[in-house]
């Protein structure tokens, strides 16, 4: 029988104390909790590596856990061992003469199924058994097709550049890789699948899009370190949606990193650099112009002159120094963070209001207030700003788009139980 540790029951009394010391104190990740109502037990599990610590307080005064605080006071309670096949193993045990607290197994936590030894087998200890919920099967790959959304008088339309990936580590920050790979599972090169997810937005003023993938020049080499899949692009996305690049009047830039600006250029027959898009004006915010254009060793990577210095070359950008309205119904507003200058979009028309969060919010991951990139240049500020927009955007139901999400294009972000969640809005 291969068992390996899952993890450690501790029984506590007083949970405000408990968070105080194992949060607080020593500065642990606490997962939202989970009743376990056949046990009267609330679970709250605290990520140590590759095993947890599993926080347990009592529901009803009858449970196993309130009888044990009652009796020895609270403490260690029970080691959890993990195995793949639970009734084999009891079998096992059965057969060997092994004292049982649970002769079959029942539900636990996680939706694993559980089933305890008796202490007095196990020289004092009471050990759990446990056999996780089996895995679900994979999951469908990413929907890149073009999702339309109406938003009062404005038409937005999610288009894709293709798909690619970046080490996880760094999309995540701090976020210790325990939490994270449960809902990004990286490759074996610690890379999680990300998408490029522009904005089409259309209005009688005329066509305009919100940042344009990486386009199609990047080198062999970089390709292949990004993970860049180009079978699905933007000229792909636009056919299907009934556009063309020379319908757009406009661009509109979040900031100018590879992965969001690189699609403003292009190369032509001859292999000289051209605007994407040969009709649209580029709005650009000039401080973000001016850091990408002198950039440093923390941002050079992200930074690629070609894909906009052939813009201003060709007359073809329109330089702002503000938050502002670009066109009726579409405002930016500076986040900083990410970058000096990185900003998000805000859609407004009758009433309601949808916001692109470019990299303030890049994937639905990322709607707790910590879980911010390594690759922000002041992560600090992109808390402060993501606590006070996330608030927000609860409260007053706005529709996101997440731009590198590969599962999800847009949803509204919710909050039930002191957990966040995202409700993905269909799109038609």
């Amino acid at each position: 029988m291969k068992a390996i540790l899952d993890h450690v029951g501790i029984a506590v009394q007083d949970l405000g104390q408990a968070l105080a010391f194992y949060r607080d104190a020593l500065g642990l990740d606490i997962e939202a909790p989970e009743e376990v109502a056949s046990q009267r037990v609330r679970a709250h599990f605290v990520p140590v590596g590759a095993s947890n610590l599993e926080l347990l307080e009592a529901t009803a005064p009858d449970s196993a856990i309130a009888r044990f605080v009652e009796k020895r006071g609270p403490g260690l309670h029970h080691i959890t061992l993990r195995v793949e096949d639970i009734r084999a193993a009891l079998a096992r045990l059965k057969a060997r003469g092994i004292r049982l607290v649970d002769e079959e197994p029942r539900p636990g936590a996680e939706g694993a199924l559980v089933a305890f030894v008796h202490p007095s087998a196990a020289h004092g200890v009471l050990l759990e058994l446990k056999q996780p919920r089996a895995e679900r099967p994979p999951a469908p790959g990413p929907d890149l097709r073009p999702q339309r959304f109406a938003l009062g008088a404005l038409r937005l339309t999610s288009v894709n550049d293709g798909l690619f990936r970046l080490d996880g580590g760094a999309m995540f920050g701090v976020v210790p890789r325990t939490l994270w790979e449960r809902k990004m599972p990286p490759d074996d090169r610690n890379r999680i699948l990300l998408a490029m997810r522009p904005l089409v937005v259309e209005a009688g003023w005329g066509r305009l899009i919100v940042d344009c993938g990486a386009g199609d020049k990047m080198d062999a080499r970089s390709a292949e370190i990004y993970g860049l899949d180009r079978r699905r692009h933007l000229d792909h996305a636009l056919a299907e949606a009934g556009l063309e690049a020379a319908s757009f009047d406009y661009v509109l830039a979040t900031h100018l990193h590879f992965d969001h600006f690189g699609g403003a250029t292009a190369r032509d027959a001859g292999g000289a650099l051209r605007p994407r898009f040969p009709r649209a004006t580029y709005f650009i915010r000039r401080a973000e112009w001016e850091d990408a254009t002198h950039p440093h060793e923390r941002n050079r990577a992200s930074y690629l002159a070609d894909d906009f210095v052939p813009l201003e070359k060709a007359g073809v950008v329109a330089f702002y120094d503000a938050d502002q309205e670009i066109q009726p119904g579409v405002r930016v507003v500076r986040t900083g963070g990410h970058t000096g200058q990185h900003q998000i979009v805000y859609l407004e028309s009758e009433g309601q209001t949808a916001v692109f969060t470019a990299d303030l919010i890049p994937t639905t991951a990322h709607v707790q207030d910590p879980w911010i990139m390594g690759y922000d240049l002041f992560p600090m500020e992109t808390l402060a700003f993501k606590k006070r927009f996330i608030r927000e955007a609860i409260e007053r139901e706005y529709l996101i788009f997440f731009e590198h999400d590969p599962y999800v294009a847009a949803g509204y972000i919710r909050e039930r139980d002191g957990k966040r969640i995202v409700e993905p809005a269909p799109g038609g």
